[in-house]
């Protein structure tokens, strides 16, 4: 019996809500495309998915859901490779999955609530990703999104700690929260705890929780207690990714953003003298409607002013119906012009980044297909080295991603974390070897390698389990999409 295939473009809470979606339809001939509409291109891309799918499964049901599929059905519906259409507030449903009607499209804007998802397994992925929070009850003027994801909405966190302690269990070491606007949880739930107090609880209550991620937040909503969790507690990681798309004032009002160019510099360099480790992430729009020279040269300086060394750069995308689409527009090829300059600038920061990484040993968490991975700063890094052969005696269940199938000494490393010292950096990733467990010899020390003097520079795991001396790496955060979200980073 055919299993289904879920593409999922976008957002990390796309991949969450992918993997529920996977196990609803376990053992159906289905295709699944759940669709992006950050910019015109997700959904340009979205539509070339579909098309793909038909020729590779011409026999299979194909269904498109998602955010693109949610704010423009009809379209969808209407492309001859597509079976039936469902909305995003109807794809995790079981009953919407054994309706017949073609078209399953709710009002977005009438859903007033929102559940853990009963995914306990992440296709290819090494780390676990829980919704926290569904909905924006903000309107920046270029952005499509609550209309494809309705407003805020929070889930309770007696459901987000069950949840993670379950995914724990299955033998999860990172856990990555998502929303579409992650720092507004809470406001809806009674009492209106704040991000900042469920971070508070999951760390309390979920002990063995080494690695907990967060997804894209906003700057001007991180209040103090969050931000002291994000600068001294171990187990977050020391990597934030902020949505300021931009860098003048002036851009940053007509965006309808709720900071100024100010308040961003002066909170990563709080979060900076807090946490020196940290890495800041941020989304930047480039050619935004009415932006001068001047306004982009702002935007430019802001990579440097603010140390950004993971920069998700997009030229300005006109979505219809938003009030930016109506604004005087920046002609394209000023836009793409723009955006490559803006992604140069942030390749020469994250190369200077990296340079201050090698010697230091990272705790990385291993992903597919055993070679590589992330550190807690979500610098990529690649062991080219052979594994050990022997499994840690940390293993209590199963490994998220094991390649128990094939079994590949490489694969069963996946989900790991192995502490690594990064030996080198070719400007885009960081290569390591392995650090051997007290008494070993590295493979690299019996072949002559030299050794480069180590600086630690690691985030120590809770006393409950121990990070493996051993190699590895894994997959991308966000797969299939080459434009994470623009809102609030619905990452």
């Amino acid at each position: 019996m055919a299993d289904p295939h879920i593409v999922s473009l976008g957002c990390r809470l796309n991949i969450a809500e992918s993997e529920t979606i996977r196990a609803l339809l376990a053992g159906r001939d289905t295709v699944v495309v759940n669709s992006c509409a950050v910019t015109n291109s997700a959904v340009a891309e979205t539509r070339a998915a579909i098309r793909r799918a038909r020729r590779d499964r011409p026999a299979a049901e194909i269904v498109v859901t998602g955010c693109a599929a949610q704010i423009d059905p009809a379209s969808f519906a209407a492309m001859p490779e597509v079976d039936r259409v469902i909305g995003n507030a109807e794809k995790l449903s079981p009953q919407a999955w054994d309706a017949s009607a073609p078209v399953v499209v709710g009002d977005i804007m009438q859903v007033r609530d929102t559940a853990p998802h009963l995914a306990s397994a992440f296709a290819a992925h090494a780390r676990a990703f829980v919704e926290v929070q569904n909905g924006c009850d903000h309107r920046c003027t270029f952005c499509a999104i609550p209309y494809g994801r309705g407003n805020s909405r929070s889930v309770p966190a007696g459901g987000v700690i069950d949840r993670i302690s379950a995914l724990v269990d299955a033998g999860y070491r990172e856990v990555v929260l998502t929303g579409v606007d992650l720092t507004s949880y809470g406001p809806d739930l009674p009492g209106a705890p704040s991000l900042g107090m469920l971070v508070e609880r999951i760390l309390t209550h979920v002990p063995k929780l080494e690695r907990l991620r967060l997804s894209s937040l906003d700057s001007v909503e991180i209040d103090d207690r969050l931000f002291d969790l994000i600068a001294h507690e171990p187990r977050i990681l020391p990597h934030v990714h902020l949505s300021f798309q931009a860098g003048d004032d002036m851009i940053l009002k007509r965006m309808k953003r709720r900071h100024s160019r100010a308040q961003a510099v002066a909170l990563v360099a709080r979060l900076k003298a807090a946490r020196p480790d940290i890495a800041i992430g941020a989304d930047l729009i480039a050619g935004f409607p009415t932006e001068d020279a001047t306004m982009f040269a702002n935007t430019r300086a802001l990579i440097d002013d603010c140390d950004i060394v993971h920069a998700h750069i997009f030229p300005y995308s006109p979505r219809e119906g938003t009030p930016a689409a109506r604004m005087p527009q920046v002609a394209p090829d000023v836009r793409k012009a723009r955006a490559a300059e803006l992604r140069a600038a942030a390749a020469t920061r994250k190369a200077s980044w990296l340079r201050t990484l090698v010697g230091t040993e990272q705790d990385v968490l291993i992903e597919r297909p055993g070679d590589r991975g992330h550190a807690g700063n979500f610098a990529e890094v690649r062991f080219p080295a052979p594994l050990p052969s022997v499994r840690p005696e940390r293993v209590e269940g199963r490994v998220p991603g094991a390649g128990a199938s094939t079994g590949s000494a490489r694969t069963e490393w996946v989900g790991e974390v192995a502490r690594l010292l990064i030996t080198a950096t070719d400007g885009l990733t960081l290569h390591a070897q392995i650090l051997p467990r007290q008494g070993e010899v590295s493979p690299q020390a019996t072949e002559g390698a030299e050794t480069p003097p180590s600086r630690s520079s690691h985030t120590p795991p809770p006393p409950s389990r121990s990070a493996c001396h051993l190699p590895l790496a894994g997959e991308d955060l966000v797969p299939n999409h080459s434009a994470p979200s623009l809102q609030k980073a619905i990452a």
